[in-house]
């Protein structure tokens, strides 16, 4: 479900090779990203994978909690998903699941255009839930666009970017 009385984007275009596009209910593309033992280790902070009850019951929660989207690459053939984001002002979940697509900085631009979203809707502070410390790709790649931890957690810390300051500069 979309934040409360805020329409959400069926996309949100990010360049010409990268958009979000809205969660519709469909995810079985999606089964073999969850697989993928170190992602789900980096992501949940076990080693396991996912059944697909358990992508549906995810794909279910992040719907009810924000915008859920899809993160998408531009190829010859057309858009391929390769990555999962969930947007609200509390937390920004993000999975790159294709690993091919890994380490190339689409987190990074994913993150700026959420964050620019942020501004839209008029926040002026976005928080992610806890990134573990053994996750030094998603702590580069939140700090790299304006976040800074703010709290500890049981695995790692709580992040926070507040419009604004000096540690949004990043971000811009």
């Amino acid at each position: 479900m979309p934040i409360a009385n805020i329409p959400q984007p069926e996309l949100l275009p990010i360049d010409t090779e990268l958009r979000l596009r809205r969660y519709d209910g469909k995810f079985d593309f999606a089964f073999d990203w969850y697989q993928d033992e170190e992602m789900v280790w980096m992501m949940d902070g076990v080693r396991r994978t996912y059944d697909m009850e358990m992508l549906r019951g995810m794909y279910e929660y992040l719907h009810r909690k924000g915008e859920l989207y899809f993160i998408e690459v531009c190829t010859p053939e057309g858009w391929k998903p390769i990555g999962d984001v969930t947007f609200w002002q509390q937390d920004m979940p993000i999975v790159i699941g294709d690993a091919a697509c890994r380490g190339r900085g689409i987190g990074r631009r994913v993150v700026r255009r959420l964050i620019e979203r942020g501004r839209q809707l008029g926040y002026s502070t976005l928080y992610i839930g806890d990134i573990y410390s053994w996750n030094a790709a998603s702590r580069r790649c939140f700090e790299s666009q304006g976040f800074r931890p703010y709290a500890k957690t049981e695995n790692g810390d709580k992040y926070i970017l507040e419009f604004g300051t000096q540690n949004d500069s990043a971000a811009e």
